[in-house]
C-alpha cells in the first residue's frame, strides 16, 4: 500500500460537512470520508504548527522533543549531548524512518519546514519539495506539483508523499477570481448579535478591533476575505466566508490528486488520510483567524483515513486521541516496530475489536500566542476541557479556565467558580501527565518555563506598552488597566 497524507494547514473539523457543518465545503473530503473512519476526538499534544508538526514527526510531547513556540530557545530541540546518536533522534526515531524500515521512499511537497526554520522535521525524507512561498502557496501552487509527482513516481515502489496546503490558514487569500461561494448562506448560528457583542467589547490579539497586530499600523488588511476590524455581523460573516472558501478551494484540489490516483489504477492501492497541524479559532476566546490556545478549536483537528479493503477502518471513532497515535497505528498495522521513545500508541488492537480505543484523558501545549495548557476528559457523561494559563498572551484569561463542551460547545461559560471539584480532578490529571513526563523525559527542563523566563509567548514578547496605549487610545483604558497590572513588568519593557 501506498501512503497520500494530505495535510491541511488549520483546518477544523467542524467546518467540514463529513463532520455536520451545514455548508458545502469540502465534497471531495466527505466522500473519502464516507469510505473510511472519520475521528471525533483527535488533538493535537502541541500547538500550533512548528511544535505539532514536531510531535507528529518525531512521535514525541513538546515537554520531551523541547519545541513548544515559534521562536527563542523553546522552538529548538533539547540538544543531546554527549549520547547523540549519529544522525541524532529525529532520525533515528522518527516517524519517517520507521516507514524508510518498511520500505517506503518518503517524500514531502511542503514548505512548512522554511516557513518556521524547523529543519529538524526534514529527518527521514527522502525527497523535499518546497513551493517556495513560505506558506503563502495557495493549492493551485502546490498540489500540481504532487500531480507531477505521482505522474513521475506512483508505480514505481511503494511510498509516501506529504501534501501541504495552507488555503485555510490566515490571512484568508483563495483568489478573487475564485469567487464567494458563501456570498448567500448564513454563518455558523452559534455566532449570534449577543456573542458578537461581547467578543467586539472584549480585547487581545486577533480580537475583532485588532484582528491582525497590536498598534494602530497593524489593523488594515490588505486580504477582502478578511476585512479589518470586525465592527460589524457583516464583517464577522465576511471572515466565516474567507475561512470557509479556503476549505473549498483545498477540496477542489484534492479531487485532483484523487483523479490521479485513479487514472494510475493506485486509488485502490493507496491508504488516504486527511488531517492537520491545528485548528483556527473563529471567535471562540475571542480569537478570530488564528490559533493561540490550548482549546477544543485550535487543538482538535479532523482525521479521516481511507485504507482499501480493511473493514475494521470504517465508521465513526469517539476515542480520545493524540494526532502521533495515527502514526504509532499506520506502522503497527504495516508490520513495523513502534520505536521505544516515541508517546504515540497504537490503537490497531482496538480498531480490531470494534472499539474506540484511545486515552482517558489527553494534555494539549500551547506556547507560541499564550503560556497555557489544556485537559481535555471525560466526566459524569459530559465532555470537558480545563485550561490552565502561565501567560495569557494579553488576552482575557484566568489562569483556570473550564468549559463543558456538551453543553456549551463554543466555550462561552467558564464555569470553574462553580465545579471546583471537577477543576481539582483536572488538576491532577495534569499533575499525572507531568510527572510521567518527569518520568521519561531526558532533560529536567519543561519547555513552557523556559517560554515564561525569555519574556513570554514569542508572539507577544515586547508588544505590551503599544497595545496599551491602542487601548486608551480608542476608549478601553479599563482593558488596559487589567493588562498593566496582570504584567506590571512587561507594560514598561521597550
Amino acid at each position: 500500500m501506498n501512503i497520500l497524507y494530505i495535510d491541511i494547514d488549520s483546518l477544523r473539523r467542524d467546518h467540514l460537512g463529513c463532520y455536520g457543518y451545514h455548508r458545502d465545503t469540502s465534497p471531495n473530503i466527505d466522500r473519502i470520508a464516507a469510505e473510511g473512519i472519520r475521528f471525533e476526538n483527535v488533538y493535537v499534544s502541541d500547538v500550533p504548527c512548528h511544535p505539532s508538526r514536531t510531535a507528529l514527526w518525531s512521535g514525541r510531547f513538546g515537554m520531551r522533543t523541547g519545541v513548544v513556540g515559534h521562536g527563542g530557545t523553546a522552538c529548538e530541540p533539547f540538544h543531546e549531548g554527549a549520547d547523540r546518536a549519529w544522525a541524532g533522534t529525529f532520525q533515528k526515531d522518527g516517524w519517517m524512518k520507521a516507514l524508510r524500515d518498511l520500505g517506503y521512499y518518503t517524500a514531502t511537497i511542503s514548505s512548512f519546514g522554511e516557513r518556521h526554520g524547523c529543519w529538524h522535521w526534514y529527518a527521514g525524507f527522502n525527497e523535499v519539495i518546497n513551493p517556495g512561498k513560505t506558506g503563502m502557496e495557495n493549492a493551485d501552487e502546490v498540489v500540481p506539483k504532487a500531480v507531477d509527482w505521482l505522474r513521475r513516481n506512483g508505480s514505481d515502489r511503494n511510498w509516501f508523499l506529504h501534501v501541504n496546503v495552507w488555503d485555510p490558514h490566515t490571512p484568508y487569500r483563495v483568489p478573487e477570481a475564485y469567487g464567494d461561494p458563501f456570498a448567500g448562506e448564513p454563518g455558523p448560528q452559534w455566532m449570534t448579535e449577543d456573542v458578537f457583542a461581547k467578543s467586539i467589547a472584549g480585547y487581545g490579539p486577533h480580537s475583532p478591533l485588532e484582528p491582525t497586530g497590536f498598534t494602530e499600523e497593524n489593523q488594515q488588511s490588505v486580504y477582502p476575505r478578511a476585512p479589518t476590524p470586525i465592527d460589524s455581523m457583516a464583517r464577522a460573516k465576511a471572515w466565516f466566508d474567507g475561512y470557509d472558501t479556503g476549505i473549498r478551494y483545498a477540496d477542489d484540489h484534492i479531487a485532483l490528486l484523487v483523479e490521479e490516483l485513479k487514472r494510475q489504477d493506485l486509488f485502490e492501492k493507496t491508504i488516504i488520510v486527511i488531517g492537520a497541524d491545528h485548528g483556527e479559532n473563529m471567535g471562540e476566546l475571542n480569537v478570530w483567524g488564528d490559533h493561540q490556545t490550548a482549546d477544543e478549536f485550535t487543538c482538535n483537528v479532523p482525521l479521516i483515513i481511507r485504507w482499501p479493503g480493511a473493514a475494521d477502518m470504517r465508521g465513526v471513532n469517539s476515542g480520545l486521541h493524540y494526532h502521533f497515535d495515527w502514526p504509532a497505528t499506520l506502522i503497527d498495522r504495516l508490520g513495523g516496530k513502534i520505536p521505544d521513545v516515541w508517546d504515540g500508541r497504537s490503537f490497531s488492537a482496538a480498531l480490531s475489536q470494534g472499539a474506540d480505543g484511545g486515552r482517558d484523558y489527553l494534555i494539549t501545549s500551547q506556547g507560541a500566542w499564550a503560556a497555557q495548557r489544556g485537559v481535555r476528559f471525560c466526566h459524569d457523561d459530559a465532555d470537558w476541557l480545563m485550561l490552565r494559563t502561565y501567560h495569557d498572551g494579553y488576552k482575557d484569561f484566568g489562569p483556570t479556565t473550564l468549559f463543558n463542551l456538551t453543553d456549551d460547545p463554543h466555550e462561552q461559560q467558564n464555569v470553574a467558580d462553580s465545579h471546583p471539584g471537577i477543576v481539582a480532578h483536572a488538576s491532577h490529571l495534569l499533575e499525572s501527565w507531568r510527572g510521567e513526563m518527569m518520568a521519561r523525559s531526558a532533560t529536567n527542563v519543561d519547555p513552557l518555563m523556559t517560554v515564561m523566563r525569555e519574556g513570554g509567548p514569542f508572539h507577544c514578547r515586547g508588544d505590551l506598552p503599544a497595545y496599551l496605549q491602542r487601548l486608551r487610545a480608542t476608549g478601553r483604558a479599563h482593558h488596559a488597566d487589567a493588562l498593566e497590572k496582570r504584567h506590571p513588568l512587561e507594560a514598561r519593557r521597550r
